[in-house]
C-alpha cells in the first residue's frame, strides 16, 4: 500500500508507531477515576430523587457536579490515547485533586479506609507515569 492510498489514521499510527504502554496505564488510570467519578453522581442523583437523603437539593446538585468533574478525566483518557500533549495536564490535576481525597479517606473509619488506599495508589501511579520524562517525549512536549 503507498503511502497515498492510506488514510490519515493510518499514516498518523504507522509514522508515531504502537501506543506505548506508559500512555495506555496512564489513560487507564483517568479513565478509571472518570467512571469512578460519574458512578458516584449517579448514585447521589438517584438518592436524591428517589431516596431519603438529609437534603435533596445537596445530593442532586452533587451528583451534577460529580458528572461534570468525571468528564475531565475521561476527556483526559482520550487525549492520552491518541497523544494529544493537551492532555497531560488535567491528567497531573486530576491525579493531584485526588490526593487529598484519598488523605480524607484514610483519616477515616471502616470501608472508606480501603477505598483510601486504592485512591491513593491509583494517584500515585497516575503521577508517576504521567510525570515520566518518557511520557512527556511521546506526547511531544518538549522541556522548558
Amino acid at each position: 500500500m503507498s503511502s497515498a492510498d492510506q488514510t490519515p489514521e493510518q499514516s498518523a499510527e504507522a509514522v508515531s508507531g504502537p501506543r506505548p504502554p506508559r500512555l495506555t496505564a496512564a489513560a487507564a488510570v483517568c479513565g478509571l477515576e472518570a467512571l469512578a467519578l460519574v458512578a458516584g453522581g449517579v448514585y447521589l442523583l438517584v438518592t436524591g430523587l428517589v431516596g431519603t437523603p438529609e437534603s435533596t437539593t445537596q445530593a442532586e446538585s452533587g451528583g451534577a457536579t460529580l458528572i461534570a468533574l468525571g468528564l475531565i478525566p475521561l476527556l483526559a483518557a482520550r487525549g492520552l490515547l491518541l497523544r494529544r500533549g493537551w492532555s497531560r495536564g488535567p491528567a497531573i490535576i486530576t491525579q493531584l485533586m485526588a490526593l487529598p481525597v484519598a488523605w480524607t479517606l484514610l483519616r477515616s473509619s471502616g470501608a472508606l479506609i480501603p477505598a483510601g488506599i486504592a485512591l491513593a495508589l491509583v494517584a500515585v501511579i497516575g503521577l508517576v507515569v504521567l510525570l515520566n520524562p518518557a511520557t512527556t517525549r511521546e506526547l511531544g512536549l518538549r522541556r522548558g
